[in-house]
């Protein structure tokens, strides 16, 4: 399996535990969006720093090739897989937590 294909799988993972497994349906509210908005720069100048300075490299014959600054665009999606999923996850065990306490 290539690199592009499992980050792609990593986003469907997300986008189905956020909207038919726990629920949270946090890909329809406008704070994750609006959070989304504030990381993904950071994400962007990390992934620069990281990839134009050789610290990470890829194989080029597992990615798709099309870069944004500098980072292959299989790094967005699998950075986007982790927000909604850590975020789904967080919201969540919140949930659980309070239940657990009335």
């Amino acid at each position: 399996m290539s690199y592009t294909q499992i980050s792609i799988l990593a986003v469907l993972i997300a986008v189905i535990l956020d909207l038919f497994i726990i629920k949270t349906a946090l890909l329809k509210r406008a704070a994750f969006w609006t959070s989304y908005a504030i990381i993904l720069p950071f994400q962007f100048m990390t992934n620069w720093w990281l990839t134009s300075r050789n610290i990470v490299m890829y194989d080029p014959d597992v990615i798709t090739g099309m870069r944004f600054f500098s980072a292959p665009a299989e790094d967005l999606l699998f950075g986007f897989a982790l927000i909604l999923s850590v975020l789904a996850l967080w919201i969540n065990l919140g949930k659980s937590s309070s239940a657990n306490r009335a």
